[in-house]
């Protein structure tokens, strides 16, 4: 019991003698000094850098499923291109052109 009190007596009196220290003052005035720095500089937290990480990668697996998918009706367009070929765009007539939307 005698060496957990004087642990606990040495280390109240260095925390007292580091609170009216010069060493404390400096620690604040830094820590002011990399928060101006901080606040100045473009930078994000880690859970908002985390959170656009996850935006990003589920953008790019909507990309990659949309390109297969214009893939997929590309070559279906090529498909029907070769089956019956338009040969100008003005002999598409409005009904067709209305006919191909609903599809």
């Amino acid at each position: 019991m005698l060496n957990k009190n004087v642990i606990d007596e040495i280390n109240s009196k260095v925390s007292e003698i580091l609170q009216h220290s010069p060493a404390k003052d400096i620690e604040k005035n830094v820590k002011v000094l990399l928060s101006g720095a901080f606040t100045k500089l473009d930078l994000v937290t880690r859970d908002e850098f985390d959170i656009q990480q996850e935006v990003l990668q589920r953008t790019r697996e909507k990309l990659v499923s949309l390109e297969a998918k214009v893939g997929e009706l590309e070559s279906q367009l090529g498909l029907s291109a070769t089956e019956s070929p338009i040969t100008d765009a003005t002999d598409v007539t409005e009904e067709e052109t209305e006919q191909a939307k609903q599809t």
